[in-house]
C-alpha cells in the first residue's frame, strides 16, 4: 500500500491529524458499518483524544474544502468518526486480520512521515525567520555605513554561506537513512 495514498486520507481537524471512518474501512477492506459496530462494542478503548465524531459544521466545511472525499460519503446522513494516530493504533487491537495488521503498519508509517515533515518544516521556518532578521539588520547597517562596499559585500557573503548551510541541512533531513541491524547474509 502506497504511503502517499494513506497520506492523502489524513486530514487536520481540531488541530489534530486524523483519518475518517469511511477511509479506514476502505483501507481495511471492511464495510464502514462493521467498522463502526466494532468500535462501538469496544468504545472504552477510544477516549475522545483517540476518536471523536465530527460536528455537522465540521463535516460541511470538510466537504467544501476537500475534493478527494468519496461521493457516497458526502451525502451520508451521519457525520463520520475521526481517528487520531492513537485511535488508529487502537483499531489494530480490535481488527485482527492479517490485512488489518499490514494496513495499520502502513498507516503508522504515514503518520510518522507527516509528523517528521511538519517538524522539519517548523525548524526550517524558524531558521528562515532568523535569517530574515539578519538580512534586515544588515540592510540597516549598510544604510548607516553609506557607500562602504567592502563591508557590504562581506555581510552578504555571510548571508550566502548561512543560506547554503540551511539548504544542505534540508538535504540532509530528506536523505534516506541506512537501516539499523545485522546483515543476515554471511560475509565472504
Amino acid at each position: 500500500m502506497e504511503l502517499q495514498l494513506i497520506q492523502s486520507k489524513i486530514y487536520e481537524l481540531r488541530g489534530l491529524k486524523v483519518m475518517l471512518d469511511f477511509d479506514l474501512s476502505a483501507l481495511y477492506v471492511v464495510e464502514n458499518r462493521i467498522l463502526k459496530q466494532t468500535v462501538k462494542r469496544n468504545v472504552e478503548r477510544f477516549p475522545s483524544d483517540f476518536m471523536f465524531q465530527l460536528t455537522k459544521a465540521e463535516w460541511l466545511e470538510l466537504i467544501a474544502n476537500c475534493d478527494n472525499l468519496p461521493e457516497n460519503a458526502k451525502f451520508s446522513p451521519a457525520t463520520p468518526y475521526a481517528f487520531t494516530q492513537e485511535g488508529v493504533a487502537m483499531l489494530s487491537g480490535i481488527l485482527r486480520s492479517p490485512l488489518a495488521i499490514q494496513v495499520n503498519i502502513n498507516i503508522m508509517r504515514a503518520f510518522v512521515v507527516i509528523r517528521n515533515y511538519a517538524l522539519a518544516t517548523n525548524n526550517t521556518e524558524k531558521e528562515l525567520i532568523a535569517i530574515k532578521k539578519q538580512i534586515k539588520a544588515l540592510t540597516e547597517d549598510m544604510e548607516s555605513l553609506g557607500k562602504d562596499h567592502e563591508e557590504y559585500d562581506k555581510q552578504f557573503d555571510d548571508i550566502y554561506i548561512a543560506l547554503s548551510e540551511l539548504a544542505s541541512t534540508q538535504k540532509q533531513i530528506n536523505k534516506p537513512r541506512n537501516p539499523i541491524g545485522f546483515d543476515k547474509q554471511p560475509h565472504k
